[in-house]
């Protein structure tokens, strides 16, 4: 048989196991050209075929169609996002991605499942995990770790039985086709967004020029973009910490609101606490 149809064999057995899939090149990019110019946003909302990822189908008859339209193909995607996520651990270069999820695992108390396991050619892996519906994990390269990728909404899996230019994708011998596993909490917990920080409530002072004056400074150092928190920070504090010394604003009120909408943006207490007392320093206010 070809390689398109051991990969269109491979996409339909695929989809039996409740996997979306859709075709892909020996570069392991999608393999029907795009109906738009480049830089177009559409992800399929036009009805046809092209769009990568975003033509992934459960439909046998929409998956051969697929094909069909792409008699190059020697491999299939396999869509990740929703309840499906995908750990691309890489073995090349000196970087171990194996290696890095054991680090893992070790830091923060959790065990990798023995779960569907794909080899690649390069010598890596790619783990599938399960996750719980109305999770959004994004893709990233290398955030938890050296050699770690993860394929999370928007992403996909090479599927096993695709052939790229450097050789099978294929199921781990010594798992064979085991069921795919929930990720572990902890693990999930890492590949998901940090939090955002949301600055503590300071009460300032209402009454008074000093008040307003110090609420427009928190609204500078509030609204700084990445990049400038810092210089905004102690801009602000400087300001205000004039203002102390001319007697129109308390210096209790200071270091309490800046660093609070310091903290807000992300900097550090630790950092926001420095750069408040530097700024202080510098117009001469007795700590």
């Amino acid at each position: 048989m070809s390689a398109w149809t051991d990969a269109l064999d491979s996409a339909l057995y695929a989809i039996t196991r409740g996997h979306a899939v859709f075709p892909l090149s020996a570069n392991k990019t999608p393999a029907i050209r795009s109906p738009h110019q480049s830089g177009h946003g559409c992800k399929g909302d036009c009805g046809q075929p092209g769009h990568g990822v975003h033509d992934a189908t459960t439909d046998p008859a929409r998956a051969r169609h697929l094909f069909d339209l792409a008699p190059r193909a020697t491999g299939y995607g396999i869509a990740c996002g929703g309840r499906m996520i995908g750990l691309d651990l890489d073995r090349k270069n000196g970087v171990d991605g194996v290696a890095t999820l054991h680090r893992l695992a070790a830091e923060h108390g959790f065990e990798v499942p023995r779960t569907l396991t794909v080899c690649t050619p390069s010598g890596g892996f790619h783990l599938w995990f399960a996750a719980p519906g109305g999770t959004a994990v994004p893709n990233s390269a290398g955030r938890l770790g050296p050699g770690i990728d993860v394929r999370g909404t928007g992403g996909y899996l090479v599927g096993p039985g695709s052939r790229g230019r450097n050789g099978l994708y294929g199921l781990h011998p010594s798992l064979g086709e085991v069921d795919v596993q929930p990720a572990p909490g902890l693990l999930l917990r890492l590949m998901l967004p940090a939090p955002v920080s949301r600055p503590r409530p300071v009460l300032l002072p209402r009454s008074g020029g000093g008040g307003r004056v110090l609420e427009g400074l928190v609204r500078v150092v509030a609204e700084a973009a990445e990049g400038t928190r810092n210089d905004r920070l102690f801009w602000a504090a400087a300001k205000a910490w004039a203002h102390v010394r001319d007697g129109h604003i308390a210096a209790g009120d200071v270091e309490a609101a800046l660093v609070a909408a310091a903290v807000g943006t992300g900097l550090g207490e630790g950092e926001a606490r420095r750069t408040v007392a530097s700024a202080q320093r510098g117009t001469g206010v007795a700590a």
